[in-house]
Parts: C-alpha cells; sequence; structure tokens
C-alpha cells in the first residue's frame, strides 16, 4: 500500500510541477564554431540521431516543423513556436499537443561560452500538463544524450573545415 502511495504523491507532484530533462556536455570547440552546425537544420539527418529535422524559418514567434525519434520509439512531428533565438547562444521553442495544458514541452538548445576556447551545450526540455504524469521520458533523456554525444563528435570533427569556411555534408 506504501508503494500505491508514494507513487501517487509522485505522479501528483508531476502533474503539479511537470518534469524537466537537462543534459549537457562539454565541446572543444568556441560557440561561434558550434552554433554554425547547431543551426544547420539540413544536415540534421545525417548526424543527429534524435532530432531528425527541423524545417522553417527559426525566427522568435514563427512555428517550424520539428520531428523527434527517442529511442526506440517511432517518433513524432509537432509544430512548435520559437521563443528565442539569439545567434551563437540560444534557441527555444514551446510545443503542445492538441491545445495548450494538455501536454506542453518547452524545449532549449543552449551554448555557454567556457571562455577557453570550449562550450558548454545544454540541452533540456520541461514538460507540464494534465497528461505528464502518463508519459515515461527515459528514452527523450536517452534521446538528448545520444544527440549531444553525436553533436559533439560533428562539431570537433568538422571545426578546422569550419574555420576555413567550407560546408559540408555528412
Amino acid at each position: 500500500m506504501n508503494v500505491f502511495k508514494n507513487r501517487q504523491q509522485m505522479e501528483r507532484e508531476k502533474k503539479k510541477n511537470g518534469f524537466c530533462i537537462h543534459t549537457e556536455i562539454q565541446i572543444n570547440e568556441t560557440p561561434e564554431n558550434t552554433w554554425k552546425i547547431l543551426e544547420d537544420f539540413t544536415n540534421y539527418p545525417h548526424w543527429n540521431p534524435f532530432m531528425k529535422m527541423v524545417k522553417g524559418e527559426v525566427k522568435v514567434g514563427n512555428r517550424i516543423t520539428v520531428r523527434v525519434v527517442p529511442q526506440g520509439e517511432k517518433g513524432m512531428t509537432f509544430k512548435p513556436k520559437v521563443l528565442t533565438f539569439e545567434r551563437n547562444k540560444e534557441i527555444r521553442w514551446i510545443g503542445h499537443l492538441i491545445i495548450p495544458g494538455l501536454f506542453d514541452g518547452e524545449h532549449q538548445l543552449l551554448l555557454i561560452d567556457n571562455n577557453n576556447g570550449t562550450t558548454t551545450f545544454k540541452q533540456s526540455e520541461k514538460f507540464n500538463g494534465l497528461l505528464v504524469p502518463f508519459f515515461k521520458f527515459e528514452n527523450t533523456r536517452l534521446g538528448f544524450e545520444a544527440m549531444n554525444r553525436e553533436f559533439k563528435k560533428v562539431v570537433e570533427n568538422l571545426s578546422p573545415r569550419i574555420e576555413k569556411n567550407i560546408t559540408f555534408t555528412t
């Protein structure tokens, strides 16, 4: 009986406060060069194991189309609204399942300049809404981590070409 009560309390807390996923990785490259890969959405299908597609003009107030495929799942396509687009620093959007308040996700991609030629890449999402207690987020977290690792590899392997302004397709 205690397990059920604790689980109920956990689910109530999840519903009340939402659920957050936070991941980060250090990249051995400047934020400016890291940004060039982050904002090159046309190449996401070639290297990104989680966020397979980002289409549309990523500009504050615009709706874009994003397709995510968490590990072990079919994936989903949604049309979030861009909240922040700050070059060399941050992209943030919010998406809703059907209507706001049912299942909302605010996704952030953030570059932090470590002032030593490296960048900390932080990827996070805060989930809110009535359906949040019924979702499992482990595969999403694993997807974030897989994307972070591949992003680091792509940036660090391409940095010599970036500095020479050479475009790429993997």
